[in-house]
């Protein structure tokens, strides 16, 4: 059965998967760029965008666990192109939305069908590819689709509205999702096997989601100062809701998070890669966003052409990640791309965000994420076949966390030095400062010991396993079964 997968895992298969990461990806920010022109058409207030741009995000990470699950319980392939099918209806109310309480219904839908469709394709991803050089290349296209999309959804909104209409930017995904379903049923194979029994775990699943949504709509009203007090509440029921998912998973048949991804070391150390990669970098691109428009009064349009070099040096990081790992594992590959990206940062901010300075700086930002990214989904899936679609999910989670609570702490920053987001304000220096330190902090633990890194993370589970102990950078992959010796030769 194996060997089945890995001879139908051609570039096709690992094309069609990676496109699946890309749309989804790419809605979180698509609309930033757009956001002005959308409340200006809908006539709604400003205090409507938070929602508008974090109800995608909000259900992306609220329900990646529970579409980790529906991967295992109903095919994983099934699950995608049903998922593509209800991005689809929601693109569809998005583009024809008349209000923006439609509008912000339509972008949860979005966030919800890519919760179902990301973690089973990275779960299809790392099967149909043999391990070795193929696997190898085949995360980097993973993560370089990501981040890519994530960094160009900034750019691709600013070019749709400033051309067009911001109704365009759901349009196009209509013709995009039936062109990535078709892709996924002619190259993927068809789900087999025996699929397990039992239930969706629905209590977990509810605990665990409403936590998440927690944090992201807390963090994201926590920076804007008139609702300030609404998102400390908010983000306030985080703890006991995780308090209730734990009870519940822990009591359920079937859990959501199994113990022996809990006692995975390499998927505990590449959640925290993902939550810092995005923690760093979006938040800057967010804000270099905000401050191109408001401060420097640039048109969607012109604010996107200069971020194009942030996505054309994420997809250059990526290609880079691919030897970086063979040559020193992908902790130290993790550590160099949050140097990198704390540099561009720094520089940033040293710069005040003059002349040429912007491009440079995010293209820097870009190329370290593509290495980081890279190496810590190669961290994060290195267990074995089983869990693959659970720490998927978690990995996917830490991603929108960071984003979220990366934007909202550097944009309440940026509000108390400067006044940004607003017009006729300075440059957010403190605010790029932040997140330099953000990232050179994650810099420096990574390049401690695999025993030291187990003390660092011990507080996210279980006391690690004795693999982590180990003094070789890439030790903290064996376990489960999993043979790095094969993907790391």
């Amino acid at each position: 059965m194996a060997a089945r997968d890995h001879a139908r895992g051609g570039t096709a298969a690992v094309a069609a998967l990676c496109s699946v990461q890309f749309a989804d990806v790419l809605g979180v920010t698509v609309v930033v760029t757009a956001l002005p022109a959308m409340l200006a058409d809908l006539k709604a207030p400003a205090a409507w965008g938070s929602l508008v741009a974090g109800g995608y995000a909000m259900c992306f990470g609220g329900l990646l666990m529970l579409g980790a699950r529906l991967g295992d319980r109903f095919g994983h392939r099934r699950t995608i192109t049903a998922s593509l099918a209800v991005f689809a209806l929601g693109s569809l109310l998005g583009a024809v939305a008349g209000s923006v309480l439609l509008l912000t219904a339509a972008r949860c839908l979005q966030g919800a069908a890519a919760a179902a469709s990301v973690p089973s394709a990275l779960r299809l991803l790392t099967t149909i590819t043999p391990d070795g050089a193929p696997r190898r290349r085949a995360i980097a296209a993973w993560s370089a689709a990501g981040a890519s999309a994530g960094a160009g959804g900034f750019i691709v909104g600013g070019i749709v509205t400033g051309l067009a209409s911001w109704r365009w930017i759901f349009w196009a995904y209509l013709p995009l999702a039936a062109a990535i379903a078709a892709a996924i049923v002619r190259a993927v194979p068809r789900d087999h096997g025996p699929r397990p029994a039992g239930t969706l775990n629905a209590a977990a699943s509810a605990a665990f989601t409403l936590a998440v949504m927690a944090i992201v709509a807390g963090t994201t009203l926590i920076a804007q100062p008139d609702r300030r007090p609404v998102g400390l509440a908010v983000a306030g029921l985080a703890a006991p809701l995780t308090a209730a998912f734990l009870i519940a998973d822990r009591r359920a048949a079937a859990p959501l998070l199994p113990p022996a991804a809990l006692r995975a070391p390499s998927l505990r150390q590449g959640t925290i890669g993902a939550f810092l990669n995005t923690a760093a970098t979006s938040s800057v691109m967010t804000l270099a966003t905000l401050y191109l428009q408001d401060t420097r009064h640039d048109s969607p349009l012109a604010a996107a052409v200069t971020l194009v070099p942030f996505s054309l040096a994420v997809v250059a990081g990526s290609a880079v990640a691919t030897p970086a790992l063979r040559r020193i594992g992908p902790r130290p590959a993790i550590a160099a791309g949050l140097a990198v990206i704390a540099t561009a940062d720094a520089a940033l901010a040293a710069s005040a965000a003059r002349g040429w300075a912007v491009p440079a700086c995010v293209a820097a930002a870009g190329a370290g994420l593509g290495l980081s990214s890279v190496a810590a989904t190669a961290l994060g899936t290195g267990v074995s076949a089983g869990l693959r679609g659970t720490a998927s999910g978690i990995l996917n989670t830490a991603a929108q966390l960071g984003t979220a609570i990366g934007i909202a702490v550097i944009l309440l920053i940026a509000a108390a030095t400067t006044g940004l987001p607003g017009p006729g304000t300075g440059a957010p220096v403190v605010a790029w400062a932040t997140a330099a330190s953000i990232a050179i902090a994650g810099a420096v633990a990574f390049t401690r010991s695999p025993r030291q890194a187990s003390a660092a993370t011990r507080a996210l589970g279980p006391a690690a396993d004795n693999t982590c102990r180990r003094s070789h950078p890439r030790a903290s992959l064996r376990q489960s079964g999993h043979d790095v010796r094969a993907e790391y030769p």
